[in-house]
């Protein structure tokens, strides 16, 4: 099944790290989306006088504590950041992590590639399908939100970088998928993209899955300028995971096409015996950090 990690509509708690120092942001604006808890992870000896490249994360509530998360894992974001910027592996950054809430799969399914799939096959793929085809997709209004509400107000508020090269937006399995359309929609705010486990088959797979194909149609259509963005990709090999390699080829091969394997721009990693979980997350995570954030 797909992972939820969905938060309790009555629990909020602030995440304890133990590296660096989170802040809660407070006085948003959710018009469009369901308030949410939006944390920002602030590097040890943080200093205003810098100025620091910021990495969007989707599933906030699963990045920092595993003592709040629905399955007791976490990626450990902090631990695994400062523990790079200690050995000087990468540049000091802030990670902002956005909460998601129980309508998760509408946020962080690309609306233009959802409103191409074929109504018959969404009522066969069970009650996430069937719930989706009957309410809105709102990744468009997510993505509206993180842009002209989220960034401008980090930007105001901490001692940031704001051009694209120095804006990150990051997830995994469905939040992967978000990421992508991200930096498809937006590619003058978001100049690099890490896809961890992108959940290309939409729903769950089988020999008449549409999916796959369309999110390459999307992808051939709207992926930005090569010498402009960095992207990486990567999947395991066991549960959903094992169903990730074969659409992964292929997109694989339109980035070679479209110019991203010159210079560096693009990484696609494979770890065999990983499962789709954020233990598996947290154990690559250094991959995609050094490969966006080397000095």
């Amino acid at each position: 099944m797909l992972v939820s990690c969905q938060i309790s509509s009555n629990e909020n708690p602030i995440p304890k790290v133990e590296q660096g120092k989170i802040v809660r942001l407070e006085n948003l604006d959710f018009t469009e989306i369901e308030k949410r808890p939006v944390d920002v992870w602030l590097p040890n000896n943080y200093n205003k006088s810098k100025k620091y490249p910021v990495i969007y994360m989707h599933d906030g509530q699963m990045l920092f504590d595993k003592t709040i998360t629905w399955n007791k894992q976490e990626w450990d974001v902090d631990s695994v950041l400062q523990n790079l910027i200690d050995k000087q592996n990468i540049l000091e950054c802030i990670v902002v992590g956005i909460w998601n809430t129980e309508k998760r799969h509408n946020e962080y399914f690309p609306e233009k590639v959802f409103d191409k799939i074929p109504k018959t096959y969404l009522k066969s793929q069970g009650e996430v399908a069937e719930k989706m085809a009957k309410s809105p997709v709102l990744s468009d209004e997510y993505l509206r939100f993180i842009v002209e509400e989220l960034k401008p107000k980090i930007d105001a508020e901490f001692s940031t970088l704001s051009n694209a090269k120095n804006t990150f937006i990051a997830g995994s399995s469905m939040g992967g998928l978000i990421s992508m359309y991200a930096m498809c929609e937006y590619p003058q705010i978001f100049g690099n993209v890490i896809c961890m486990s992108t959940h290309w088959i939409g729903f769950y797979s089988d020999e008449r899955n549409p999916i796959p194909d369309l999110f390459y149609e999307y992808l051939n259509d709207n992926l930005p300028q090569a010498s402009k963005h960095k992207i990486y990709f990567d999947f395991g090999t066991e549960q959903l995971d094992a169903m990730y390699e074969k659409p992964q080829h292929k997109i694989n091969l339109l980035l070679e096409q479209k110019g991203y394997f010159k210079d560096n721009l693009w990484l696609t990693k494979k770890f065999n015996g990983h499962e789709h979980n954020e233990k598996a997350w947290n154990s690559r995570l250094y991959y995609p950090l050094k490969f966006m954030l080397s000095k």
